[in-house]
């Protein structure tokens, strides 16, 4: 079956995680992705050697690619790019602010000259006020945002275990890109679409924010709970598993009490009629709920939780997440010739079956694309 961006070539100027996201999403679904890297290659390709010798993030990132060593401050190279982008669709680059540009690769530029490309551009904080001219990494941009404040224990703030900021600026520049893809099939023109880790972050700030600007209190930092709705948190068991159970509204507190806690009576009592009051009595609540738990093994809770028909799951380590019933993974090549099972992308496409393209070597594709775009 012929992918629904078959035919169509994406060239993307990309280092570390946020411009190579949304060029492997576009790779995904059948576009040609020519990737411009240096002599030494992405950086990201150095992050580990986890995979069978190659990063983790690079396999992630990069499969279905083509890889194509250039240096853009080079006429004969530069000249290069541009006869490839001649005939380019979409153009994606994460440089430093205003590098692009000084090397002649500029989005306005570039859509005067060729009306029909779409341009990318990926940066920290967007390209103007005081901040466009900082390094913006995954972590630095958490902080800056303001998640990593209301992520974590309340000792302090913490990280989101994954490159978030990266990998939320590359979805939006997919998205994107496909609203402009559409576009360009009604006007017949492209499009400049500008990104930022910042912004990224900070729309998937809003609920914080906005209760903050409206109560002038920001959202605890609780771990492993919810700041608005009790009981909704994490618990251990007998023999040690740690279960988080989530409850929604007084019906399925009603029942949590009955089925799960024996105590039917329970929603009645002072401390534990409404969620407002749970959440208020917090320390109360979750202690007369942990005290049920301690008392289980972890396939007692899980029947007993089933019983009560309340929303829980395991909070799993990497060990668990590997062997999860739930885990799809598809094979995908890497450096060297061998095979990594890397996990599914999330979207099952009906009379689809899945296969991403293989992950090349620092180069491997430069001399037949030069052959291809030779001058």
């Amino acid at each position: 079956m012929t992918k629904p961006l078959a035919g169509l070539l994406v060239v993307s100027l990309e280092q570390a995680v946020a411009a190579p996201y949304c060029a492997s999403r576009l790779a995904d679904a059948g576009a040609r992705v020519i990737k411009i890297e240096r002599a030494e290659g992405d950086f990201a390709r150095g992050y580990d050697s986890a995979v069978q010798g190659s990063s983790s993030y690079f396999v992630w990132l990069n499969r279905g690619k083509e890889s194509l060593v250039a240096d853009i401050k080079k006429p004969d190279d530069a000249a290069l790019l541009h006869r490839i982008l001649q005939k380019a669709d979409v153009f994606i680059q994460n440089l430093a602010p205003g590098a692009a540009a000084r090397s002649g690769f500029g989005s306005d530029a570039l859509r005067a000259k060729h009306p029909r490309l779409i341009t990318v551009d990926i940066s920290g904080y967007g390209d103007t006020g005081d901040y466009a001219s900082m390094k913006a990494y995954d972590l630095l941009v958490q902080a800056e945002s303001g998640l990593a404040m209301v992520t974590g224990r309340p000792e302090g703030p913490g990280r989101v275990g994954v490159s978030i900021a990266d990998i939320g600026c590359g979805m939006n520049a997919y998205t994107g890109v496909l609203e402009a893809l559409i576009e360009r099939g009604i006007t017949g023109r492209g499009k400049g679409l500008k990104i930022s880790l910042f912004d990224a972050v900070a729309d998937w700030m809003n609920v914080p924010l906005l209760y903050f600007e409206g109560t002038g209190k920001a959202p605890q930092r609780l771990g492993l709970a919810h700041p608005s709705i009790c009981p909704y948190g994490a618990f251990p068991t007998r023999d040690g598993a740690l279960v988080l159970i989530s409850i929604q509204n007084e019906r399925e507190w009603a029942q949590f009490c009955a089925a799960f806690l024996d105590a039917p009576d329970l929603p009645k009592q002072p401390g534990f009629e409404s969620n407002n009051v749970r959440v208020a009595n917090r320390a109360t609540v979750d202690a007369r709920v942990a005290e049920m738990f301690v008392t289980l093994t972890r396939d007692q809770a899980a029947a007993k939780l089933r019983a009560a028909n309340t929303a829980y799951g395991f909070v799993n380590d990497l060990a668990a997440l590997s062997h999860h019933p739930a885990l799809r993974r598809t094979p995908v090549r890497v450096p060297g010739g061998g095979t990594a099972e890397i996990v599914a992308p999330a979207v099952i496409k009906s009379n689809e079956a899945l296969a991403l393209g293989p992950v090349p070597a620092v180069g491997e594709q430069s001399e037949t694309i030069r052959r291809e775009f030779r001058g």
